[in-house]
C-alpha cells in the first residue's frame, strides 16, 4: 500500500513540475540563455526587400476595404510591394470589393476561387502567384501600424533569418463589459514569451496576423488534414535550420470577439489543428539543436497537454488527501479554483466583471477548449474548411 502511495505521489509531483516548467521555469530559463547567447547582428533599418502580402479571405465584406486602405497608408516603397487577396468562393461582396479596389491600386491583385477549399489551399495557390522575395502573411481583420512592415522586413538583411513575427495587439470591442479583457491579459504573457524566444532566434509560433518568411523557405501546406497555418510555417522554417525572430515594435492590431461561444469554438478549432500540426514536426523533439527542441517541447508540447496534467493533478491529489495535511490544503485549493471558474462563468453571463474570477474562468475555459480539441484530434473529428469569425 505504501508503495502505491509513493507512485501516486510521484505522479502528482511530476504533474506539478511540468506545470511549473510550462508557466514559470521555461520563461525564466530563456532569460538565462539570453545572457550566454546574444545576437550580434543589427538589422539595417533602411533595408527594403521586395514583399508579397498574402491574405486568404472568406466573406470579409465588412472589413476588407478598410484592410486594403490600411495597407495603402503604410510607410513602404509600393514599387516593391504586392498585395494578393484570395477570396475562397465568398458568397458576399468580398471579391467585388477587392476587384474594384484593384482598379485604383496597381499593387493589389484579387484571386477569386470558384470552389470553397479552405485557407491552406488558398495560401498554397497565392504562393504560386507571389513574385517577390519575402512573403508576409496576414488576416483580413488585422490592421498594421504605419511602420510595421518596414520594421518587420528589415531583419531579413541577416541571411540567417528565415522568418520574422510582429507583435499582435488585441483590442477589446468598444462595448465589451469586461475591461480586464481576459484574452488580452493572457496575450500579454504570450507576447513576453514570444519576445524571449525571438531573442534566441527560436520563436515557436508566429502570430497569424503579422509574420513574414523568405519565399524560398515556404513549405506547402498539407491540405488533406486541418493544420494551423502560422504554426506550420514557423516550425517549417526552424526545421530548415534558419532563425525565426520576434519584432516587438512591428505592431498589428486585431479586435477580440466579444461572443464567448464564438471565441470558444475558435479555440477548440485552433487546438484541434495545433495537435494535427504536431505530427508533421515530431522530429523537432530529437535534440539535433538542443535549444530548439527544448523550446518546442516546453512551449508547445507541454502546453498542449496541460488539461490532462490538471486532471491528473486533481485525481492524484484526491487519492492522497488523507495521507498528509499538505495534500488536503492543495486539494481544497484546487476545488476552490474550479468553483471560482464557475463563478466567473456565471458572472460573465450576468455581464458582471470581477477581475480575479474573470481571469480564472478564462484560464479554465481555454484549457477546456484545448481538451476538446485533443479529443477531436484523437477521434479524427477535424474541421477542414475554416469560417471567419463573425465581425
Amino acid at each position: 500500500m505504501i508503495q502505491v502511495e509513493l507512485y501516486i505521489a510521484a505522479i502528482f509531483w511530476f504533474a506539478v513540475l511540468l506545470l511549473l516548467h510550462a508557466y514559470l521555469i521555461y520563461p525564466f530559463s530563456l532569460r538565462i540563455f539570453k545572457l550566454f547567447k546574444s545576437r550580434p547582428f543589427t538589422a539595417d533599418q533602411d533595408y527594403f526587400p521586395s514583399i508579397s502580402i498574402l491574405i486568404a479571405a472568406y466573406n470579409e465584406e465588412k472589413v476588407i476595404a478598410e484592410r486594403i486602405e490600411n495597407i495603402k497608408n503604410l510607410n513602404f516603397d509600393f514599387g516593391k510591394l504586392e498585395l494578393i487577396i484570395g477570396s475562397d468562393c465568398s458568397s458576399d461582396r468580398t471579391s467585388e470589393i477587392v476587384q474594384s479596389k484593384s482598379k485604383d491600386y496597381n499593387w493589389l491583385k484579387c484571386v477569386n476561387f470558384e470552389q470553397r477549399r479552405g485557407k491552406a489551399t488558398v495560401l498554397n495557390d497565392l504562393f504560386k502567384t507571389a513574385k517577390n522575395d519575402i512573403l508576409v502573411f496576414s488576416d483580413a481583420n488585422t490592421k498594421f501600424n504605419k511602420d510595421a512592415l518596414v520594421k518587420l522586413v528589415s531583419e531579413f538583411d541577416d541571411q540567417k533569418v528565415g522568418g520574422v513575427c510582429g507583435r499582435l495587439v488585441l483590442e477589446e470591442p468598444a462595448d465589451d463589459f469586461d475591461k480586464t479583457n481576459r484574452e488580452r491579459l493572457y496575450w500579454q504573457y504570450e507576447t513576453q514569451l514570444k519576445k524571449l524566444e525571438g531573442n534566441l532566434g527560436t520563436l515557436i509560433a508566429a502570430n497569424g496576423g503579422i509574420y513574414a518568411i523568405r519565399k524560398k523557405l515556404f513549405t506547402k501546406f498539407p491540405v488533406q488534414v486541418a493544420i494551423t497555418d502560422d504554426l506550420f510555417q514557423t516550425l517549417a522554417v526552424l526545421q530548415q535550420g534558419f532563425q525565426f525572430l520576434y519584432k516587438y515594435d512591428a505592431i498589428a492590431v486585431e479586435e477580440v470577439s466579444k461572443e464567448i461561444i464564438t471565441e470558444f469554438r475558435r479555440k477548440v478549432r485552433f487546438a484541434t489543428t495545433n495537435f494535427q500540426t504536431l505530427k508533421f514536426f515530431g522530429g523537432l523533439l530529437i535534440p539535433k539543436k538542443i535549444l530548439l527542441s527544448y523550446a518546442f517541447f516546453s512551449h508547445k508540447v507541454i502546453r498542449w497537454f496541460v488539461p490532462l496534467l490538471l486532471i491528473l493533478l486533481l485525481i492524484t491529489n484526491a487519492l492522497l488527501i488523507d495521507h498528509q495535511y499538505f495534500y488536503k490544503i492543495i486539494f481544497y485549493f484546487q476545488i476552490g479554483f474550479y468553483v471560482s471558474a464557475l463563478v466567473g462563468f456565471i458572472l460573465n453571463k450576468l455581464k458582471i466583471n470581477i477581475s480575479i474570477f474573470s481571469i480564472i474562468y478564462y484560464y479554465v475555459f481555454t484549457n477546456l477548449a484545448l481538451l476538446i480539441g485533443l479529443y477531436k484530434f484523437l477521434m479524427r473529428k477535424q474541421v477542414y474548411i475554416w469560417n471567419s469569425t463573425p465581425r
